[in-house]
């Protein structure tokens, strides 16, 4: 799939099918996003996936079953795979502390950055995650986890130095139809490159 068409026509999966997807395609995608910039080649990104029992773990912790009866999207929980997307702040620091890098003084501390560099690779990761994996003819869906994230990370053994991003779902769509299904905020126009740029001046 050419890059334009992959941009164009990826979406939001939110119904998908119980099928499962091979270890080696979700390696072969996530070898893809990691070639996604990264600051002084730090490659503070992580990812914790999550299949079968684990993953199941994930969502009673997040979306406890007396929440199910009233949740939108009841075909996200068929996903086989729930990604949970990290951002090391620490490697920063630590990779701009070594001898090539230490003129900035970034490795200082993550005081010392202007914007958070590990969270904007590990989103551009994350983004490439999501193409990678409409390229390969899978459905995905990153969403927040703003439900039980403290007891996702104790519960899994994350390091509380990571940032959390949110959860990757991925796997293939229910069908053709569902696969484009979309969110309510889904109907809110699309700003025009005209709306984005300002040339010259703010």
């Amino acid at each position: 799939m050419e890059l334009r068409r992959a941009i164009e026509t990826r979406r939001m999966t939110r119904d998908f099918a119980e099928t499962e997807i091979a270890d080696d395609l979700v390696a072969d995608l996530v070898d893809l996003a990691s070639r996604a910039p990264s600051a002084g080649k730090t490659q503070g990104w992580s990812l914790l996936v999550l299949r079968g029992d684990a993953r199941l773990q994930f969502w009673d912790l997040s979306l406890p079953a007396d929440k199910r009866r009233d949740f939108t999207w009841p075909g996200l929980l068929r996903a086989p795979v729930i990604a949970l997307s990290f951002a090391d702040p620490d490697a920063y620091v630590a990779r701009y502390s070594e001898p090539d890098k230490a003129h900035t003084g970034l490795g200082s501390g993550v005081d010392k950055w202007g914007a958070p560099y590990w969270t904007i690779d590990a989103s551009m990761a994350t983004m490439s995650l999501l193409l990678a994996a409409h390229d390969a003819g899978l459905g995905a869906l990153f969403f927040a986890v703003f439900s039980g994230a403290d007891a996702i990370r104790r519960n899994f053994g994350v390091p509380d130095p990571l940032q959390l991003l949110g959860a990757v779902a991925l796997g293939h769509p229910a069908s053709a139809s569902h696969a484009v299904r979309r969110g309510v905020s889904a109907a809110r126009p699309r700003q025009s490159a005209k709306d984005i740029i300002h040339p010259n001046r703010w």
